[in-house]
């Protein structure tokens, strides 16, 4: 009997401190720069949420540590729904599998509200590479087993993995070369100093457009809308598929009623008309879920992601 008046009593206090909720700004703890696509995002969502919210959606640019320090920050935050975490794939799925003493844990720390968008990234090759395919890229891996270098924005990020995914799947040596950020990597691919990247489409288009590098494929399920022209790895790599996701969390311990409130004003964000357009500018398609499916894809993507890193023995020194 005790028990069922005490959850009564959280469920009544719940309802009542969200009959008046928000009463000042909301605080959105995004784990990147300004100008970035988490960036982009959030300030996208945060404007249409004031909006209906009736209080400011203010965005915190936290980075640095490849997300950590903003992840930390959200995690040791009041549970009070005035602070709200837009993560990565990195931060959500990959790290999670790397670092044995992250200073949160997306299980424990967080509940989920809702995906905002997803995107698959695409396979280019400096145009000097005798390959006009993923099946004759990946002939000319395994006639010169570590002669291919590939690039990424550094050890552990969706770019790392999506290489080593190649490697693990197509059973090829390509060589990893780690940059500090997408930009100089991508300058390097262009310049032929290495072979290959997979990257977003909105930076490589530019350079695909121009001839400078030439685009093979794109890395998710289905063909990617920004580049329909283009087929999936996974056509001639089956089981092959990596995409780069984005979300919003609360600190666990958030009153269900407010993780309801803002999950409800986050989707409806999501899928206004010019939000949606804006998303897909970026290359991203918008998503806007329920807490529960973001739940479903942290899970298995941690779990998925897991056993390539396992597979490649890839690590991360601490």
């Amino acid at each position: 009997m005790r028990t069922t008046l005490t959850v009564a009593a959280l469920f009544a206090a719940g309802t009542a401190q969200a009959q008046g909720y928000p009463t000042k700004p909301i605080r959105m703890i995004v784990a990147s720069a300004p100008g970035g696509a988490p960036d982009i995002l959030g300030r996208a969502i945060a404007q249409k949420m004031s909006d209906s919210l009736g209080q400011q959606v203010v965005v915190d640019n936290r980075a640095g540590a490849s997300g950590l320090i903003g992840a930390e920050m959200a995690a040791k935050s009041a549970p009070d729904g005035y602070t709200l975490f837009l993560g990565t794939t990195t931060l959500y799925a990959i790290l999670p599998n790397l670092k044995k003493n992250l200073p949160y844990d997306i299980r424990r720390d967080f509940i989920s509200v809702t995906q905002i968008a997803g995107a698959s990234n695409v396979l280019v090759i400096n145009a000097t590479v005798p390959a006009k395919s993923v099946a004759e890229l990946l002939q000319l891996a395994k006639s010169k087993p570590g002669a291919l270098n590939y690039a990424s924005a550094g050890r552990g990020t969706p770019a790392h993995l999506a290489g080593e995914m190649i490697n693990v799947l197509a059973n090829v040596s390509m060589t990893h070369v780690p940059y500090k950020g997408a930009g100089p990597a991508l300058v390097d691919v262009i310049a032929g100093q290495v072979q290959l990247i997979i990257t977003s489409p909105i930076a490589a288009g530019p350079h695909i457009s121009s001839g400078k590098v030439r685009a093979l494929a794109t890395t998710g399920a289905a063909r990617n809308p920004a580049l329909p022209d283009l087929p999936t790895v996974a056509a001639t790599l089956p089981g092959y598929e990596i995409t780069q996701w984005w979300g919003l969390s609360l600190p666990a311990k958030t009153p269900r009623a407010l993780s309801e409130r803002l999950q409800t004003e986050a989707v409806k964000a999501v899928n206004l008309p010019d939000v949606r357009e804006r998303i897909i500018r970026t290359g991203a398609e918008p998503v806007g879920g329920t807490a529960q499916a973001f739940d479903a894809l942290i899970s298995t993507e941690q779990k998925r992601l897991g056993n390539v890193i396992r597979k490649a023995g890839i690590t991360l020194e601490d």
